[in-house]
Order: C-alpha cells, then structure tokens, then sequence
C-alpha cells in the first residue's frame, strides 16, 4: 500500500512538472479567442433571374482607383500578415499556390475582357502579363562589359498595382421592381510607360468574379469601425463598398471614354453615365 501511495505521488509530481515546463508543441493564439466566422463563411446564392424578368440592361466598365482612402483596405497591408492580405496577393496566392482561381488573357493592349482563353501559372504568356525580364550587362575581372547579359524575371508586386477594373452589368428586374448590379469580371490594372512617360493603365489579367467570390469571401478585410467584425473581400463587392468611376459603357465602336474624351471632359462624361443611370432607376419604377 505504501509503495503504491509512492508511486502516485511520484507520477503526480511528474505530471505537475511537465505543466510549467514550455514545449514546442504548444501553440501561441495571437489573440482572445479563435477566429473561424470568416474562414468558414459560405458564399451567398445569387437570386434566380430570368431572361423574361429583365426589362433594362446595361453593361458598363469602371476602376476602382486604390490611391483614394477609401479604398485603401483593397491595398493594405503591402506586406502580408497573420489574419490579413491585400487583394492583389490573395488573387495571387489563389492563382499560383492554391489552383482555385483561372486567369483569362487580357490581350497585348488589355482589350480582351470576355474570358476567352485560360492562362496557366508558369507559362509564357503569364509571366509576359505578371511580369518583366530585367537584363544586366556581364563584365570582366576589369569592370569591362562583355557583351553578354544576365537576364532575370521580376513579377509583379501589390505594390504597383493601384487600380482594378471591374466588368458589371445593372439589370432592371420588373418581377421584383427591383435593380441588380451583377460584377462579371475583375482585372488587376498596372500603369504602363513608355520611353519614361505613362501611357496609362493596362490590365494585367481577368478573372471570371464568380469563380472568386470563395476566395474573397474567406479572405478578411481591415473594418475601420469595429475590428471585431471584420469585413470580407467578397462584402466590399457585394456591398459596392468602395469609391469607383465609369471608363466604359457598351457602345456601337466598343471604345473606352478616354478614348474620345480627356482630362476633365472624360470626367464629365462619366459622371453623365452614372447620372444617367440614376435618373433611369428613378423614372423606371412608379410609386
């Protein structure tokens, strides 16, 4: 009896010990509790829409400038951290790491944005469209230049993409009186230059928004208001929670507003779209 009153105080005092002593297997939680609202969140169904049901249409094409503050959680952080990504590296991590989202070719000038031919991660055309070949000229033990060039692929960072440009269409649904906005496609923009000068914004790829909407929806967002209730790529979009402008809208030559319009006329051009499309919502349904 003794010896076995020994033996429990012994493996007593051993599990006593092995409490206060840190292991590696141990996790830290940076934090107050655990997190899985976001990280398990189910995408939403959009509602059933019949072909019958819809009286107006509109397709139109607008940016999302992220150098405005409203549009900095689409930006930040640079650099990714534990809980958050800005979009342009969750596009990335989904592309080349997970195999969840497909880009579409943009075309040599973006003028492709119809999703018609699949691009893979790795082959010429990505790296061309993500990408640039930097090339440096080999010297000799002197500082001489050889004549031969070491050439290297740089890609793309977030943090010179500042704009994205969404493809939308505005339906007019008369069994609900009601207007839907339907994002169809999203397309990173970099500004492209030329002899040093800008010649403005290019896309650098597209994606099918329906197929993003996962992703998005399982990658948080930076809530000015309550960190507690963080927001979700997916609820920016859904919500229209960001500051935009129109640069397209489906006309007979297929053409961009800069393209007939500059400076503040291109504005003002824009501004006559979205106004126009106010107006049409407001005089569609009768009270």
């Amino acid at each position: 009896m003794r010896q076995t009153i020994l033996y429990t105080c012994a493996w007593l005092a051993l599990l006593l010990a092995g409490a206060f002593v840190p292991t590696h297997a141990q996790s830290v939680l940076d934090g107050a509790y655990v997190k899985e609202t976001n990280l398990t969140k189910r995408v939403i169904p959009y509602p059933y829409l019949r072909e019958a049901d819809v009286m107006y249409k509109r397709r139109i094409w607008q940016d999302i400038d992220l150098r405005q503050k409203f549009n900095h959680p689409f930006y930040f952080p640079l650099t990714p951290i534990q809980d958050r990504k800005n979009l342009f590296d969750v596009i990335m991590n989904a592309i080349e790491v997970e195999g969840s989202i497909v880009p579409y070719y943009a075309g040599p000038l973006g003028e492709q944005d119809e999703f018609q031919e699949k691009m893979l991660p790795g082959s010429p055309k990505w790296k061309n469209a993500v990408g640039t070949m930097n090339y440096v000229a080999q010297t000799d033990e002197y500082g001489e230049r050889t004549g031969d060039f070491d050439s290297t692929w740089v890609r793309v960072t977030a943090q010179e993409v500042t704009r994205y440009r969404i493809k939308e269409e505005w339906i007019w649904d008369k069994q609900r009186s009601e207007r839907y906005v339907r994002i169809i496609g999203i397309a990173p923009l970099k500004e492209k230059y030329k002899d040093g000068v800008s010649i403005g914004y290019q896309p650098l790829f597209w994606l099918y928004y329906p197929e993003c909407r996962y992703v998005f929806a399982n990658s948080e967002v930076y809530n000015m208001f309550n960190d507690a209730q963080r927001r979700t790529y997916e609820d920016l979009f859904q919500k229209r929670y960001f500051s935009s402008y129109i640069v397209k809208q489906d006309n007979s030559f297929d053409r961009l507003i800069v393209d007939y319009a500059l400076g503040t006329d291109a504005l003002a051009e824009s501004e006559r779209i979205q106004r126009e499309l106010f107006n049409l919502e407001h005089d569609m349904w009768h009270y």
